[in-house]
């Protein structure tokens, strides 16, 4: 079994079983992250990584300290990064790349291994699958659907702690400008239009 093989069975143990943040989601963002990669000159290697490890730590939303995941996340996996004897370098650069690709930081990584990884995990909040867990993120929290007198925010701020549809427009909608790899912006712009699409759809049913 190789370091790869090792880590993934690791994460697997390991992962809370979060309705947003569970092993599925770390898998899915694994393959996001080896599609983009093919177009970068990137150590594969040393993604795939970030990858596995980049919600080592995760906290539910309506938690204060789920703001600080990312960070703690990168203290984590610079521990067991450490027993598997990566060099200090590796270490650096994956630590980085997980400490800095949450949207809750407003960073843009500062190497390709961290640029790929924020891409690969946005990519995961768009498209069918984001539809998915946003809405099991809102069963979760006890939210309620959408706010019955403006549902879509023409006339108000977005309120995603009181209504899931509000997320789509404080968050998921503007991920598309934000990303950093071609890849990433052409299959971003796809599943954004899948999103447009469902909410146009629930406008006509509501």
């Amino acid at each position: 079994m190789n370091k790869i093989d090792e880590l993934q069975s690791y994460v697997r143990e390991r992962i809370q079983n979060d309705p947003a943040h569970d092993f599925d989601h770390i898998m899915r963002v694994y393959n996001n992250a080896k599609m983009i990669a093919k177009h970068e000159k990137v150590d594969l290697h040393l993604v795939l990584v970030a990858t596995l490890l980049h919600d080592i730590v995760t906290f539910p939303k309506s938690d204060r300290r789920s703001k600080t995941a990312s960070v703690r996340s990168a203290k984590e996996a610079q521990k067991i990064l450490k027993k598997q004897g990566y060099s200090k370098k590796d270490i650096a650069i994956i630590c980085d790349a997980i400490r800095d690709h949450s949207y809750s930081r407003n960073k843009i990584p500062k190497t390709m291994v961290g640029k790929i990884l924020q891409d690969a995990d946005r990519l995961d909040a768009l498209g069918a699958i984001g539809i998915a867990r946003t809405f099991a993120v809102g069963g979760a929290e006890s939210r309620l659907i959408y706010n019955r007198l403006d549902p879509f925010c023409q006339k108000r701020e977005p309120d995603d702690k009181s209504w899931t549809v509000d997320h789509f427009y404080r968050k998921l909608l503007v991920l598309e400008k934000k990303m950093n790899t071609k890849f990433a912006k052409k299959e971003a712009r796809k599943r954004t239009k899948v999103m447009r699409d469902f909410l146009l759809e629930l406008k006509r049913e509501i």
